[in-house]
């Protein structure tokens, strides 16, 4: 399996403090990847230096064997990214959500309007509430128009930060299933889940990461079988 995603030793700073340090991750073409750990891990801080919405202190990351430098390169190169909490326009419509996430899309409307179609046939609900505002929909179909929104552009590689946060299990199995389908149609994901067990299900590889830094790479049968989760979360909650 070639390497879609290759990050190496990315460190992300805030001010003096330092979130990620020195972490080391690749996906591969197809594959499902967890990256799991506990509140402060610096999970989100990972996604955010790939995109570069944050810029890494250190470390390089290449998508496609290309750098990513810039959050419009890591679009164009193929990365999009669903953040934590979802963060849909509230007084745009579904619609009018999708249509802003197919803003770098290079071709004529009617491609855009082919894209939209595609993404209500995936999420049907989101094609019964095109015309609705988006602060109007349940914390589910937000989820469902964050998703759609990153798919717009046609991604190679999806980032998910967080998919079940504050969604009934219902409405999570549910994404998960459309997630699923994704990637057996080629898509590669990068996933952060707070419910570990349902992130080891579905993903080829894990890595535990605990105070900024990766305490475990493998599969998910060797994590479990080593302790890792345990370990990783133990370890974040020492002092």
């Amino acid at each position: 399996m070639s390497d879609l995603l290759a990050v190496r030793g990315l460190s992300v700073s805030y001010g003096p403090v330092t979130a990620v340090r020195g972490v080391s991750l690749k996906v591969g073409e197809g594959e499902i990847v967890a990256l799991l750990g506990p509140n402060g891990a610096g999970k989100t801080s990972v996604l955010r230096g790939v995109t570069a919405l944050v810029r890494p202190s250190a470390g390089r990351v290449r998508m496609g064997g290309q750098r990513v430098d810039d959050p419009s390169r890591a679009v164009a190169l193929g990365i999009a990214h669903v953040p934590e909490g979802r963060r849909v326009f509230p007084g745009l419509s579904v619609r009018d959500n999708l249509l802003v996430g197919g803003w770098g899309v290079s071709g004529r409307t009617s491609k855009l309007r082919a894209r939209q179609q595609e993404i209500f046939e995936l999420f049907p609900r989101l094609g019964e509430r095109q015309q609705q505002l988006a602060g109007q929909l349940s914390g589910g179909e937000q989820q469902m128009l964050a998703i759609g929104r990153a798919l717009m552009s046609e991604p190679r590689l999806l980032l998910i930060d967080e998919l079940s946060l504050g969604l009934a299990p219902l409405v999570v199995d549910s994404l998960t299933e459309r997630l699923i389908e994704l990637n057996k149609a080629g898509m590669s994901l990068l996933l952060i889940e707070q419910f570990v067990h349902r992130a080891l299900s579905i993903a080829d590889r894990v890595y535990m990461l605990s105070k900024g830094r990766v305490v475990f790479e493998g599969t998910p049968a060797e994590a479990t079988k080593a302790g890792a989760v345990e370990e990783a979360y133990l370890l974040g909650a020492a002092t």
